[in-house]
C-alpha cells in the first residue's frame, strides 16, 4: 500500500488562499532523495516530511530543489494533519524536532498557532545591483541569517514590485522580503516574498519571513502583537506576537487534498 500525502492550505481563511504544502506522515526516517522527488513531484513550495521521534515528531521540509531549514507554513499544515488523523489529541502540544531546534504548535480556537525563532534584520549596505533589481525606492535595507528585508515607500510599490526574478536568483540569499505598511486598517503591515533561488519565484504566504517581519515592524511601530497581509496571488493574514527571543505566528488551515504516493 502507498504513502498517504495530504495537501493543506496554511495562513488560509478558505480554500485556495494561503499557501498550501503537501504533508507526509511516515512511520520512520526515510531517503533523503526520495524526499527531494516527492516534494519535486508535488511542485509546491514546500513539502513536509514527518515521522515519531523523542516525544514528538521529526519534521522536516523540502522545495522544489532543496531542503530548507525554516518553513513555517508547512509546519502550520504539519500540526493540522496531525490533529486532522487523531495522531494528536486536539489538546496536545506539537513537538517538531528540526534543523532549526525545537518548534512548537498549539491550538488556539480556530487559529494553529506557532513558536518560532526571532529573526531580526541587520541594517545592512545594498547588495550590487539590488536596488536595480528592485526598480523602486528603499526605505531600509536589513539582513537576517536567511533573507534580505527590504522596506518600500507604500504598499503600491509592494504590490506593483516585478523584480528580475533570474538576477535575484544570483544573490547570495535565500530570498528577498518586500514590506510596507498596510493602507488597510485591519493589517499592520503588508508584504511579498520571492526566493527563485530556491524553486519559489514567489512565495505565496511565507511564515518564516514573518520572524524577520515581526520583530521589524514591532520595533517600528511599538507593537507585540501585529497583524500582517503576504500580498500575492493567493494572499494569506499571519498573526505575529513578538516575545523577546520568539515570536508567535498564528493563522488558519484547511485540507483540500488527500492522496496516495504509487511510488
Amino acid at each position: 500500500m502507498g504513502q498517504s500525502i495530504v495537501v493543506v492550505d496554511a495562513f488560509a481563511s478558505e480554500p485556495f488562499t494561503g499557501n498550501p504544502a503537501a504533508v507526509c506522515v511516515l512511520p520512520g526516517p526515510a531517503d533523503e532523495r526520495w524526499m527531494q522527488l516527492v516534494a519535486r513531484e508535488m511542485n509546491l513550495s514546500e513539502t513536509a516530511f514527518l515521522y515519531p521521534e523523542g516525544r514528538g515528531f521529526r519534521l522536516r521540509w523540502f522545495t522544489p530543489n532543496v531542503e530548507v531549514d525554516l518553513c513555517g507554513h508547512a509546519t502550520l499544515a504539519s500540526a493540522h494533519v496531525l490533529w486532522g488523523s487523531g495522531q494528536l489529541r486536539p489538546e496536545e502540544l506539537a513537538h517538531f524536532e528540526t534543523r532549526s531546534g525545537l518548534l512548537t504548535a498549539h491550538k488556539e480556537g480556530e487559529l494553529i498557532v506557532l513558536d518560532f525563532p526571532a529573526l531580526p534584520p541587520v541594517t545592512c549596505e545594498p547588495l550590487d545591483g539590488l536596488l536595480d533589481l528592485l526598480g523602486a525606492p528603499v526605505r531600509y535595507l536589513g539582513r537576517n541569517a536567511f533573507d534580505l528585508l527590504v522596506e518600500l515607500e507604500s504598499e503600491a510599490a509592494v504590490r506593483g514590485l516585478r523584480p528580475n526574478l533570474e538576477r535575484l536568483a544570483a544573490l547570495p540569499v535565500r530570498g528577498i522580503i518586500v514590506t510596507s505598511r498596510s493602507q488597510d486598517p485591519a493589517f499592520d503591515f503588508v508584504s511579498r516574498f520571492f526566493a527563485p533561488a530556491f524553486g519559489i519565484p514567489e512565495d505565496p504566504v511565507t511564515g518564516s519571513a514573518h520572524c524577520c517581519l515581526g520583530p521589524y515592524w514591532s520595533g517600528r511601530l511599538g507593537k507585540q502583537d501585529l497583524v500582517g497581509y503576504q500580498a500575492s496571488v493567493r494572499g494569506g493574514v499571519v498573526h505575529v506576537g513578538v516575545r523577546g527571543d520568539r515570536v508567535r505566528l498564528a493563522g488558519h488551515a484547511l485540507t483540500t487534498l488527500r492522496g496516495t504516493l504509487s511510488a
